[in-house]
């Protein structure tokens, strides 16, 4: 799962383009602390909301996503 895709489910799209500028991305979420979110200007109530969600998320949703392979027709 991508950062963008979970804050659009959390119905805080709006923080996606913050959190990619600063390089969280979904593996880095369990690691926030209540001051990260402060330092991204991330509303009390949503921040509440965000660490709800992390606490729900699948350990298995955290692992990146491998890069996809490269076409095999690809010319050396």
């Amino acid at each position: 799962m991508q950062i963008a895709e979970w804050l659009e489910k959390l119905g805080l799209a709006q923080y996606a383009e913050r959190f990619a500028q600063n390089g969280i991305d979904i593996g880095v979420l369990p690691e926030l602390m209540d001051e990260d979110f402060d330092k991204l200007g991330v509303l009390l109530g949503h921040r509440r909301k965000m660490l709800r969600a992390i606490a729900d998320l699948d350990p298995a949703a955290l692992i990146a996503s491998p890069a996809p392979p490269q076409s095999l027709t690809e010319k050396r």
